[in-house]
């Protein structure tokens, strides 16, 4: 057999290789494939983000360490919470912005939880916020917003800002079917807005409106099938409702509660795959004494942080806590750590004693800043003389999942969480 036979050959043992099914560890190298349960695992692709955001780091063992792992082969992980999906760049809680999560490695997605007219659940980040977060005042729908839109105000003599342009659109306000006629946008509105084009062209400039072509607005059952057949797990918070209940003098808060429980009993989805969420302490005992499957792993969403003047944290709170069927707790981000008498970045109190009173903790939200050249806003207010560039995103990570012990956090662009995850082992 000359060369050139050999290499006939060769080339088409290859062929045939890759024409079987993958490994276990096919995910690893990015192919596509069908897992046991059906569903199909998408390739990991994290893009530029964390690479500048490595790069922008001062230079010190963990930048190191990051940059170390820039060629290894990226897995989904658990630790990477898609929040809204991948809401700095896509519209959130629209498929598309579900997929950008799902492609990035979020090991699980949410879908916040509310519902229509018709008691049909949704997936949208409030009850009213359909007027900055669709086109609705753009359709004919907005004949049927609770408040139509209203123009900023201003003084003809100064020009100062006396009324802030205004509307509120809610997904009560109108059907299912109506509902999915809508489009997603980018979250925002212009205060000072004359028009209802002015007041939705409002994006920050820190994101982008170049992935809002289609927008497409979701149920919270279509997001059960999307995550399943995506591989992901599952954490939909039931949001606070906007409306008197109960709804329509029938639906009551535990009525709500239950229907989005039933939604992944309905889809076959095991308990030990969805967490649960809510900011409302009487949603997760509801789910304790009534769904103990899926109150095991509820998460309470503390914001008494920054609701209650009064709130100092105690290990008697926490235990408090633990003893009523709460075992995930989850405040966020800034409520985790403070600076030392150095200026370093250290877990808070409030950490330690929820760890102390063994409770888990997730926490929200990573890429939800702008840029952090000006300290990174209120996400980062416990901690701002120390966030000086993007690459702090990294520093901060770091001690919230080696010091503090998390065990995820909700991104806005997932591929930074997966790609720390990946690299220290998460």
């Amino acid at each position: 057999m000359n060369h050139l036979q050999r290499f006939a050959v060769l080339l088409g043992v290859l062929a045939l290789a890759s024409t079987v099914a993958p490994s276990a560890h096919a995910s690893d190298h990015g192919e596509t494939h069908e897992s046991v349960s059906g569903s199909t695992t998408l390739r990991v692709q994290l893009g530029p983000r964390p690479f500048y955001l490595i790069d922008q780091m001062t230079p010190g063992p963990l930048k190191t360490r990051l940059e170390a792992c820039r060629e290894r082969p990226m897995r989904r992980t658990d630790f990477s919470i898609g929040h809204r999906g991948a809401a700095l760049q896509f519209p959130e809680h629209t498929r598309e912005s579900y997929e950008a999560a799902i492609r990035m490695g979020a090991g699980i997605v949410e879908c916040d939880v509310t519902f229509t007219a018709d008691r049909e659940l949704v997936c949208r980040h409030s009850q009213c916020d359909l007027a900055t977060t669709t086109n609705i005042l753009a359709t004919p729908l907005a004949a049927k917003c609770s408040e139509p839109f209203r123009p900023a105000e201003f003084d003809p003599q100064t020009g100062e800002l006396i009324r802030p342009a205004s509307a509120r659109c809610c997904t009560t306000d109108i059907t299912l079917a109506e509902f999915k006629t809508l489009k997603g946008k980018m979250d925002a509105f212009n205060p000072r807005a004359r028009t209802v084009a002015e007041f939705m062209d409002a994006t920050p400039r820190w994101r982008t409106d170049l992935y809002t072509g289609s927008g497409t607005l979701m149920t919270h059952a279509e997001s059960i099938e999307l995550f399943r057949k995506a591989g992901v797990k599952f954490t939909p918070e039931l949001k606070m409702p906007s409306v008197e209940m109960p709804w329509q003098g029938e639906f009551t808060q535990s009525d709500y509660a239950k229907k989005l429980i039933d939604e992944y009993r309905a889809a076959g989805i095991p308990a030990r795959d969805v967490f649960v969420q809510s900011f409302n302490l009487a949603d997760i005992r509801y789910w304790v004494e009534h769904e103990p499957e899926f109150g095991s792993q509820a998460v309470y969403l503390d914001d008494r942080v920054y609701t209650d003047p009064g709130f100092m944290p105690s290990l008697a709170d926490m235990e408090r806590l633990k003893a009523l069927g709460v075992n995930i707790i989850a405040p966020p981000m800034w409520a985790l750590v403070t600076l030392d008498a150095r200026g370093h970045i250290v877990p808070s109190e409030y950490a330690r004693l929820a760890r102390a009173a063994d409770l888990d903790i997730i926490t929200w939200t990573l890429e939800r800043s702008g840029l952090l050249a000006q300290g990174g806003g209120w996400y980062y207010q416990s901690i701002r003389p120390a966030i000086h560039n993007d690459g702090d995103t990294y520093v901060l990570l770091d001690v919230l999942a080696r010091q503090v012990g998390i065990r995820g956090i909700f991104s806005d662009w997932p591929a930074t969480v997966t790609y720390y995850a990946n690299c220290m082992r998460h």
